[in-house]
């Protein structure tokens, strides 16, 4: 008796819609008890696509994609876990950074400037920051990545 062989499949969804089409797959994969689901991953970072884990060939990806409004198609070619690791190990520390603090931007056009935080927003790892240089201030938003800390408050 074989046993049957774990793969990953990518399956193209709308952008911006990752997460609701993973919780669509997931629970239609508990509620009609299709046994060779494993997993819905939505990589962070990765838009347009989650990939799902199965017991078998892409039929059983295709029978949980169809009917969800925003999995357009599945990618019929086995995602090797190795090419998706970088989306799904986890990054460096986030950079913490407070109201208040000096920070230099270190890509984009304004490469170089340095500007002062304003509001940090956590859950779009994002900074709101008043460029120091500007002869009038205007509140630029970007995301923590973009800067880095040169003084703190």
């Amino acid at each position: 008796m074989e046993v049957p062989r774990v793969r990953i499949y990518a399956v193209k969804t709308t952008i911006g819609q990752e997460r609701a089409t993973a919780d669509m797959i997931y629970a239609r994969a508990r509620s009609k008890g299709i046994k060779e689901f494993i997993s819905v991953v939505v990589p962070h970072g990765l838009r347009g696509y989650v990939f799902v884990e199965v017991e078998g060939d892409h039929t059983v990806v295709e029978k949980l994609r169809s009917g969800i409004k925003h999995a357009k198609s599945v990618v019929r070619k086995e995602v090797a876990l190795r090419e998706i690791e970088p989306f799904i190990s986890p990054g460096p520390p986030p950079i913490k950074v407070s109201a208040g603090d000096l920070v230099e931007l270190t890509t984009g056009p304004l490469k170089g400037n340095r500007a002062k935080v304003i509001r940090v927003d956590e859950a779009k790892e994002e900074v709101t920051i008043e460029l120091i240089e500007a002869t009038f201030p205007i509140p630029v938003t970007v995301k923590v990545d973009m800067i880095k800390v040169i003084e703190k408050k």
